[in-house]
């Protein structure tokens, strides 16, 4: 599917149908990218660990003020409404991002990320599946995220933000195929299981480009959601996992880090 669309996009020169495409295969290889240690044999620290997930919420944080929220009132703008019309689309879509992503949460069950497995091994087995579909799951508004970017928010923007993704990606590979280990499973099917949740992004940025590809109106719209989206995953599941386990320093440090490299891509280079 993904090459047919690849092909479709290049021959059909529309740069932002390749450019979603190329944006979600690249936070989904760097999801693959994060499985090295696993295919190593080494396991970070656990401090390491949340101070990696610090850095990839900072990273997701920027990436939605400088990437989204601000192409989404400048496209709001665009459209020739007032400064508080477009203030009050974009606060709505960012609600309404949110709310989305709240209701998935709870119609859907999953585990969190880090949360010590007890109990017998079919218990043990159902909650790494559970984790394994929490983080496909918030992959879902990353990818939206990058497809509509790339439909909108210019090359640029959107480029930065697909690099923003895959870098936060980096460590969500590392902490799957760790979980998939740690109940018996072998290295090849963590890594594997852990490589085919990165999957997601590239087909949901071709979603979302096509969703905002029906109506120009939809622009701000989709980019507002897809900030609410990411917000609600950053203060729903990473910030908390990263300081669950009493390295809120690090994890704070790693936000900080994170948010400050990201806003330096989008606004400097």
């Amino acid at each position: 599917m993904l090459a047919s669309g690849g092909y479709v996009a290049v021959a059909g020169g529309q740069p932002e149908f390749s450019g979603a495409l190329l944006g979600g295969c690249a936070a989904a290889l760097a999801t693959m990218f994060g499985t090295l240690p696993v295919l190593l044999s080494w396991q970070p620290s656990q401090r390491a660990h949340d101070a990696m997930l610090g850095f990839g919420a900072g990273v997701m944080l920027a990436a939605c003020a400088f990437s989204l929220i601000i192409p989404a009132l400048e496209a709001a703008g665009s459209q020739g409404t007032s400064s508080w019309a477009a203030s009050g689309i974009v606060a709505a879509g960012l609600v309404a991002g949110a709310f989305a992503l709240l209701i998935i949460d709870r119609m859907l069950p999953h585990e969190h990320f880090i949360k010590g497995v007890e109990g017998s091994r079919s218990r043990q087995l159902k909650r790494v599946w559970l984790f394994v579909i929490a983080i496909a799951l918030h992959n879902v508004p990353e990818g939206l995220a990058i497809g509509v970017a790339f439909a909108g928010a210019g090359t640029h923007a959107a480029s930065a933000l697909a690099l923003g993704i895959s870098i936060q990606d980096i460590p969500e590979g590392l902490v799957v195929a760790l979980a998939m280990r740690g109940v018996g499973y072998g290295r090849g099917v963590a890594v594997g299981v852990a490589s085919f949740t990165g999957l997601i992004e590239p087909l949901m940025a071709m979603f979302g480009v096509v969703v905002v590809g029906l109506s120009a109106t939809l622009l701000p719209w989709g980019l507002a959601g897809a900030a609410g989206a990411m917000l609600f995953v950053i203060s729903h599941e990473i910030i908390p996992e990263s300081h669950r386990q009493g390295h809120e320093s690090w994890a704070t440090g790693g936000l900080i880090i994170g948010f400050v490299l990201m806003m330096l891509l989008d606004t400097a280079l």
